[in-house]
């Protein structure tokens, strides 16, 4: 079994939108307390946002597990030209998840990095 031709692209995948999550977070923070709210303010509700997202993501992901086959039986069934396939759907749970994972952390770094300059 070649690893490398299965891992490497969901790596890829999960990083590179992980660090859009973080870019995401980190310039969330920097925004809402450019205008005028506090760092413990601007932390708490980016950092609240990105979980729901994550929390969004792995609901969906396992939800996309457990009855992707019938949906697509369901769509082949009643002919209704969707191109909505479970595999597809893993993948945006996976990009959202990944989106919410790196917002958090970008949240926290910021948070970090906005406490030590004042």
């Amino acid at each position: 079994m070649n690893l490398s031709g299965f891992l490497f692209p969901r790596v890829r995948l999960v990083s590179r939108f992980g660090l859009g999550g973080v870019a995401l977070g980190a310039i969330g923070v920097l925004v809402v307390v450019l205008t005028g709210e506090t760092v413990a303010f601007a932390s708490r509700k980016v950092f609240s946002v990105a979980a729901l997202a994550f929390g969004f993501a792995l609901l969906g992901w396992s939800g996309s597990v457990f009855a992707g086959e019938a949906v697509e039986s369901m769509n082949e069934r009643l002919d209704s030209n969707s191109n909505w396939t479970e595999a597809d759907s893993r993948r945006a749970m996976t990009v959202v998840g990944s989106l919410g994972a790196g917002g958090m952390v970008g949240a926290s770094l910021m948070t970090l990095v906005l406490r030590a300059a004042y």
